[in-house]
This record gives C-alpha cells, structure tokens and sequence, in this order.
C-alpha cells in the first residue's frame, strides 16, 4: 500500500515540474527529462488533446459507461501514453478508452506516460499500440496496416516484426480492402463476418460482389455456404445452388401447420440428400415458455 502511495505522490511531484515554464522539456537532452520519461505523471485532463492518427473510428458508448464504471471503482490501473507537443501541452499516443471514460467521469487529471516523439513516430506508435488490441473490427485492422505502408513506408514483413503478426495474417487483412465499401460496412457493422469477406474477395468485380452480399444478408449465409455460393460463381458448369435448393411439397406443407401451430414462421433447410433442419424462432423468455408448453402438451 504505501508503494502505491509513493508512486502515486511522485506523479504529482513530475506534474508540479512540467508545469514550470523555467523547466520545460522539448527533447530527450533538456533538463529533468530523464525523471519524466519512463515515469507515470498525473496530467490534467484538459491539457491533453485527441490523436488524429487514431485508427479507431468506433466507440460503443454502453462499453465506455462500463469502463467509467470500473474506473470509479477502481482508478485508472494502465496509465495512458501521450506524447509532448508544447508547454502543457499533450497528444494521446494510446489509451483513447480510458480518456473517454475518465471525462465522463469528470475526472480532472489522468495518470499517464509521456513520450518525446514526431508525427511519424506518434503514428506508428498509435497504430502498432491499437493494432494488438483485440476489439477492433477486421477493416480498422486493413486501414491501420495499410497506413503503416502509406505513411510509415513499412513493408508487409517489417510489419510482421513489430506487430508480431504472420505476413500471411496481415496480407490477409489488406486484401479485405479490395471489398465494395458497402461490403466493408456491412463487416464493421457485424452484418458479415470476416470469414465471409474473404470468400468474397475472390469476385473481382464489385457489382458481383454486392449481388453475392445481397444473398449472403437475405439468406444468412454462413462462411461454408458464402465459399460454395463464391465457388459456383466461377464454375463454368454451375450446379445448382443448394441453398435455393425446391423445397418438396411435404415440406412446404409441413412448414405451414407448423408455423400456424406455434405461431411464428418457422423455417426450413433441407441438403441435397434429403436431410435437414427446422428452426422454431422465439422473441422472449415468456415466448420461449409458450413453445415449451405447446411442445410437452403433445408428448
């Protein structure tokens, strides 16, 4: 306990420093900077500003209210990074979450680190830093690794070492850029996975890509059945599709009783050897009830 004491009281100490115009630190070589590089400085929240760098674009305000709750609790445990760029004056680095959720707590100061770097070296600090992160969406992950190519001038390998990522892993997710931006949507919104974008890639053309989207959202496609649709779509002989595969008439008539008895449409899908599935959808735990009660009625 008294460690954490320490810790947190040298924190103010730094912050009473870097607010010394007389002791200003621009570079790694200037007075003092040793004590503040390295070391967790409690910084006022307004003194800092927002990384236009930053590769995240989305942020789910239910999971920012759970932060700040946490960080309620317990405080800000991983300080963040930010980087100087005049007298009191700060960038965020890394850490955007824990910013967010501090000021909505209305907290005045925030424990953080702080580094001496160029734009160039912000960048690449923020991109690397979110790329490892596990909540991001598959197209932030393309866009923050096609950056480090435009703006970083990396290579696709030089990219495995800092990331820690195969170069297969990586090429992967830049090729999901090649998608309709519709379709690159449609990923970030969770409406398709990224096992479904890569099986689209393989359609050069955009049109067909949104005609084969179109089906997979209509149809819920899952990755196997967006493979055999993509596959099909190349063949010169097509088969035909297995998911708009005639439903037979016993089934069809099935479908209806069975809707009208528990009073949801129920559906059907049925392989090509005659085997299949039926799915009996249910609204709430009172409608889940209801089913179960017509289900052991019969028995």
């Amino acid at each position: 306990m008294a460690k954490a004491t320490k810790k947190q009281a040298l924190g103010r100490g730094l912050s009473a420093l870097l607010k010394d115009p007389d002791n200003d630190i621009s570079s790694a070589k200037d007075k003092n900077a040793d004590q503040v590089i390295g070391n967790i400085v409690e910084l006022d929240m307004n003194a800092i500003d927002l990384n236009p760098f930053q590769p995240r674009t989305n942020f789910n305000e239910e999971s920012l209210k759970e932060l700040a709750s946490s960080i309620r609790e317990l405080g800000v445990i991983q300080p963040i990074t930010v980087r100087k760029l005049d007298f009191n004056k700060y960038q965020l680095v890394s850490g955007e979450r824990r910013f967010r959720a501090s000021k909505l707590l209305g907290l005045e100061s925030i424990p953080a680190y702080i580094r001496i770097a160029n734009d160039q070296e912000s960048l690449e600090m923020a991109l690397v830093e979110n790329i490892q992160r596990q909540d991001l969406d598959p197209i932030e992950i393309a866009l923050s690794y096609q950056r480090l190519i435009d703006e970083i001038n990396l290579t696709q390998e030089q990219m495995s070492d800092r990331v820690g990522k195969k170069r297969s892993t990586i090429a992967n997710y830049l090729r999901l850029l090649k998608l309709d931006p519709i379709i690159q949507t449609g990923m970030r919104d969770g409406f398709i996975s990224m096992g479904h974008g890569r099986a689209l890639i393989n359609i050069e053309d955009q049109t067909d890509q949104l005609d084969l989207y179109e089906k997979i959202i209509t149809k819920k496609l899952s990755v196997r059945e967006t493979e055999a649709l993509v596959r099909n779509f190349h063949s010169d002989t097509p088969e035909k599709d297995p998911i708009d595969k005639e439903i037979p008439k016993y089934i069809k008539k099935g479908i209806k009783e069975f809707s009208e008895y528990f009073g949801h449409k129920i559906s059907v899908k049925v392989s090509n050897k005659g085997k299949g599935n039926i799915t009996i959808p249910f609204h709430s735990e009172e409608d889940f009830n209801r089913i179960m009660k017509l289900v052991k009625r019969d028995k």
